[in-house]
């Protein structure tokens, strides 16, 4: 089989090795399709978690290929997604529900080979059904899945002006979900002209090009889904009295912010951040199943896994015709 890895930062190689066995309590997955993710591009630039070399993707769906003697939950053909996040369930964290902070954590395609690949092997517990749910759907269902976790922590009430930076994959997974929670108005940030477009299609009352077209001290939630410093900076300025800012993007390693502290104290903000997700993925399969979350239109282009290096240099373009970009490791 084929499998894509990431030497080291700024190197990539297409290599050629044995499709793994699955142990006992392991599956082989057959991987359909692999979202690239910013944490990919992240991995790739040297700027995130992980050690190299490192077979990177971790939002993949795909088919059931083997099982292993004590795997009782799935059987060969059955369509499935990941969830990457491997908690040893037995420490502090996990003991208090807080398994993304899991004192041993491992991920699929950070620290395990993940996606970019033809077959990888997992664990059964990282494993679930999508049904019927569509491969390129599936593979939107860890990224949804962080998305609901983060919205659950910003709180968004009934009738809430959102402000959300950024309309990227992420950014308009959050406004669909922000209109789901029952956001009255919601106005987005984005200077790329493709995806703002998409932003207002997919329901964003007014997009802006400027952070100096937002308004100051408005929005109930504030939601940074760009994780570019210099706008992470300027998010508490936007936020309302009492109101509240969520930085969802991530940030580059190594760089800090800066933040007036007098102006989060006299605005009486709240300040929160989303670390991946805590046992979200059926909620997100389930918001995928009813139709409520659209994912379809956020996919631009489909390539098969040897074009995973033009595909980072692609999204790092800012072409407007590139969105989500899904690689398809068993197509030719």
């Amino acid at each position: 089989m084929k499998s894509i890895v990431i030497q080291k930062p700024n190197e990539v190689v297409l290599l050629e090795r044995d499709v793994p066995e699955p142990g006992p309590g392991e599956l082989l997955i057959k991987v359909i399709s692999s979202g690239i993710c910013g944490t990919d591009l992240h991995i790739y630039r040297g700027e995130y978690l992980g050690k190299y070399p490192v077979i990177p993707g971790h939002e993949f769906s795909g088919i059931v290929a083997a099982v292993g003697g004590l795997i009782t939950r799935f059987k060969l053909g059955d369509r499935v997604a990941v969830e990457p996040n491997i908690a040893c369930d037995n420490c502090v964290n996990c003991l208090n529900n807080r398994q993304n902070f899991c004192l041993n954590w491992q991920a699929i395609g950070v620290t395990l080979p993940g996606g970019m690949e033809q077959y990888v092997v997992v664990p059964e517990k990282a494993v679930f059904s999508i049904g019927e749910l569509p491969f390129e759907h599936g593979a939107f269902v860890e990224p949804l899945s962080c998305v609901v976790h983060g919205i659950e922590r910003a709180h968004i009430s009934l009738a809430d002006h959102v402000a959300i930076l950024g309309a990227g994959p992420i950014g308009n997974l959050l406004l669909q979900m922000a209109h789901l929670q029952g956001a009255a108005r919601i106005t987005v940030l984005e200077s790329n002209t493709g995806r703002a477009e998409l932003a207002r299609e997919l329901g964003a009352n007014l997009v802006v090009s400027r952070m100096e077209d937002l308004q100051v001290d408005t929005y109930d939630v504030v939601i940074d889904a760009t994780g570019a410093i210099p706008v992470m900076n300027r998010s508490i300025d936007f936020a309302r009295k009492g109101g509240t800012v969520l930085l969802f993007g991530v940030p580059p390693a190594g760089q800090n912010m800066e933040m007036e502290g007098f102006k989060i104290f006299q605005k009486g903000l709240t300040l929160l951040s989303s670390f991946t997700s805590v046992r979200n993925s059926y909620q997100a399969v389930g918001l995928l199943q009813s139709g409520q979350i659209q994912v379809e239109p956020l996919i631009s282009h489909r390539l098969p896994l040897d074009e995973l290096p033009s595909a980072f240099k692609m999204i790092e373009s800012r072409d407007p015709a590139v969105k989500k970009v899904i690689i398809q490791p068993n197509i030719r």
